[in-house]
């Protein structure tokens, strides 16, 4: 790690801390939201290790009408194709199941692509992996095109998984699927996404097996992949 990235994860470190801690601080007088709301979005460095966050999307009540919260697998939700179609999360059962947030605009955006890529050309036919992508304009705005738009860059990475439709994945209009997957495997420092390409792994049950942070490039999730095409063969 250089040293202007370790003064930058330092930085985003200490306004995290700053997040936190002025959240749980709270009194009838004093509204401290909106000083949160001005921390800037930063970037998570590892699983289960140190992360950053975007402070306004940190804290986040998501249970009142949330459809996550009354289902018990990710196989009774769905979600809108980048097509505009329905599409049930059911038909990934009985497949280990990548889901990821992308961005166009991202400094992980061409690692994350072309891995992604390549762990489903090399193991969508001959071990049943499916990936599903879900657009995302959270961080940084890095994600500032429209569905159409989304399709067309992603046919450069030749991209032939599933992707939805925009989504946000913090926040009061976190979609379900989202909901669903923070609740079953949270992450550090809490359970909000911290930036683009944050990755949940599912078996072949539909069980949220492992999260990975933005920072694991996909080829790294080769073993794990490994793991779970066995179970249940």
């Amino acid at each position: 790690m250089d040293g202007n990235r370790i003064i930058a994860v330092i930085s985003t470190l200490l306004a995290a801390f700053l997040a936190v801690y002025t959240h749980q601080v709270t009194t009838p007088s004093v509204d401290l939201q909106p000083e949160v709301d001005k921390l800037s979005s930063c970037e998570d460095t590892d699983d289960n290790a140190f992360s950053t966050c975007s402070a306004r999307d940190n804290f986040e009540e998501e249970t009142m009408g949330d459809p996550s919260a009354e289902v018990s697998s990710i196989y009774d939700l769905k979600y809108t194709s980048i097509d505009g179609t329905e599409e049930l999360m059911e038909k990934y059962r009985g497949h280990v199941l990548l889901v990821v947030n992308v961005a166009s605009k991202c400094g992980y955006t061409c690692v994350n692509y072309e891995q992604l890529t390549e762990l489903y050309t090399k193991y969508a036919e001959s071990e049943g992996l499916r990936i599903l992508a879900f657009p995302c304009n959270q961080f940084m705005g890095q994600e500032p095109l429209g569905e159409k738009e989304i399709k067309e860059f992603a046919a450069t990475y030749n991209v032939q998984y599933d992707m939805s439709s925009k989504v946000d994945v913090n926040g009061d209009n976190t979609h379900p699927v989202w909901k669903f997957l923070k609740k079953q495997q949270g992450g550090f420092m809490g359970d909000f996404i911290k930036w683009n390409f944050t990755k949940f792994l599912v078996d072949k049950n539909g069980n949220v097996v492992k999260r990975y942070a933005p920072t694991t490039n996909p080829k790294d999730l080769e073993k794990d992949l490994l793991t779970y095409f066995k179970e249940g063969s």
